[in-house]
């Protein structure tokens, strides 16, 4: 009896010439490494928040610079204001001394409960009105928290001498429009008020205003 070779279903080869056995690879890996990437994480992190840090302050240190070069250049320009303001106060003094001395030309100055202010402010009570835009975008800015206190102080101080100068347009005012002011009678009194407001809110004031203005101007100046 001849022995036969038999062949496997094809089924049955495709899966035992497929099957392999799979190799895995586990990599063991001690303390040190993990604590070595742990490190450079927190190392690119913390370089990170430094970069961004410096950049922010970079950009604030900018920002400073420039509102204290708009707050000097407020400052020369209201220091031209307050010297033609000065000029033009010591002219409207001059004249309401001169109808002081008058009664002819007092009687000029109001006549028929009609003031002729043009008699001694031809160009308005107030001549200028000082700046201070850039000193309130500063502060809006809180560039207090960036200047040191004796700057702080300075300019604070020379704005707020410059709002007491306006306020001889609205102290001048509250006389001119006081129906006393069209008695002729009173005339004399009414000139003698806006006298005093002009002197008592900026003629007296504006020498040591100047002075100021040119100390916190030297002291904030930026190359």
């Amino acid at each position: 009896m001849e022995e036969q070779n038999i062949e496997p279903p094809p089924a049955q080869v495709k899966n035992t010439a497929t099957k392999k056995e799979r190799t895995y690879v586990y990599s063991i890996r001690d303390w040190k490494e993990y604590l070595g990437e742990s490190l450079l994480i927190i190392f690119s992190v913390l370089l990170a928040l430094g970069v961004t840090e410096y950049i922010n302050k970079q950009h604030e240190k900018e920002k400073t610079i420039e509102l204290v070069k708009s707050i000097s250049e407020e400052l020369k320009h209201n220091k031209t204001a307050v010297l033609e303001i000065q000029e033009y106060d010591r002219k409207v003094l001059a004249s309401i001394d001169t109808l002081l001395a008058n009664k002819n030309q007092q009687d000029k100055f109001v006549s028929n409960g009609e003031m002729h202010l043009n008699m001694i402010a031809p160009a308005g009570i107030l001549y200028r009105y000082p700046a201070k835009e850039a000193w309130t975008i500063a502060k809006n800015n809180d560039i207090m928290s960036k200047l040191d206190i004796e700057t702080v102080s300075l300019l604070t101080l020379v704005y707020e001498d410059l709002d007491r100068i306006n306020k001889v347009e609205e102290d001048a005012a509250k006389v001119i429009l006081d129906r006393a002011s069209r008695d002729s009678n009173q005339t004399h009194t009414t000139l003698v008020l806006i006298k005093d407001i002009y002197h008592g809110w900026a003629v007296d004031r504006i020498p040591g205003l100047l002075t100021e203005i040119d100390i916190v101007i030297k002291k904030i100046k930026v190359e």
